[in-house]
């Protein structure tokens, strides 16, 4: 990293579509901090119900109780909260958020911090806004197994997901996120990462993604990733990271879908070609 300088990752695509796999990946880098993720914009942006709190960039009531819950247990840095202001002001939070991090990540010697939170993909406008130096990661895996991956996880899993997500929602949710990729394609800050080639080419993929990064590739990302994944994932929600490196294909799909279903899922994503997205 150029100057030692702070630089913030921001890890983003639909959930099941390989996050936790490139988190593990990434952060068996000796030069990258990755946590838990943290869900920290999601719950910060305001929702329909606080109208009032959107238009004076107020931060929504559900961020405080989270902030808490994450630094006292899932960080288990209770300190650090006193980083964060008592207004709801969204920048300073962010601020907030952000400096935190950068506390953890020089603890550790580094400089180089990498967020993962999926879902962050639907709120990257509040990152841009909120956060100068952000730089984004995505990744995008093929609709079928992502989609069927979602359906059984939610609702294998409902609590730490929020609930059993219906078949529209999940075509609704990867639909949506690679909307929101192809938007951002082209833009210098952000790279796109295609799962097929990062499980098929894994060394090439990372070299890429580290050039991107400005670091060296590093061969403990492919020796080391699957002890790097034990903090960071979150076996209660179905998230998990295998030993070794293989290309699953549609397994799930053609399980988790009977015919009808197939049919349908196929049908509503016809018309997304992930070919004509650049992707490393």
């Amino acid at each position: 990293m150029k100057n030692n300088s702070f630089q913030p990752f921001f890890l983003v695509g639909c959930s099941r579509s390989g996050t936790t796999f490139l988190q593990s990946l990434l952060a068996a880098h000796p030069q990258i901090s990755s946590f838990t993720e943290s869900h920290f914009y999601h719950f910060m942006a305001p929702l329909e119900y606080e109208p009032k709190r959107y238009a004076f960039n107020l931060a929504s009531k559900r961020l405080k109780p989270h902030i808490k819950q994450y630094f006292e247990q899932e960080i288990k840095r209770p300190e650090l909260l006193t980083y964060f202001p008592n207004l709801p002001i969204m920048r300073w939070h962010s601020n907030a958020f952000i400096k935190a991090m950068k506390c953890l990540t020089l603890e550790q010697g580094n400089h180089v911090f990498l967020e993962k939170t999926p879902d962050h993909i639907y709120y990257i406008s509040y990152i841009v806004k909120y956060v100068q130096n952000a730089k984004f990661i995505h990744i995008i895996r093929n609709g079928s197994e992502v989609i069927a991956s979602l359906y059984e996880a939610t609702h294998q899993y409902p609590q730490p997901w929020g609930g059993a997500r219906s078949l529209d929602l999940c075509i609704e949710n990867w639909l949506k996120a690679i909307e929101i990729t192809q938007q951002y394609m082209n833009y210098p800050n952000h790279i796109i990462v295609g799962y097929q080639n990062l499980v098929n080419n894994p060394e090439s993929t990372l070299e890429k993604l580290c050039e991107f990064m400005e670091l060296n590739f590093d061969r403990q990302m492919l020796t080391n990733y699957t002890k790097a994944s034990e903090k960071l994932t979150l076996q209660q929600a179905g998230r998990s990271v295998k030993n070794e490196i293989i290309n699953t294909g549609l397994n799930k799909f053609y399980t988790v879908f009977d015919e009808t279903q197939q049919q349908y899922v196929l049908s509503q994503i016809k018309n997304i070609n992930l070919e004509l997205i650049n992707q490393i």
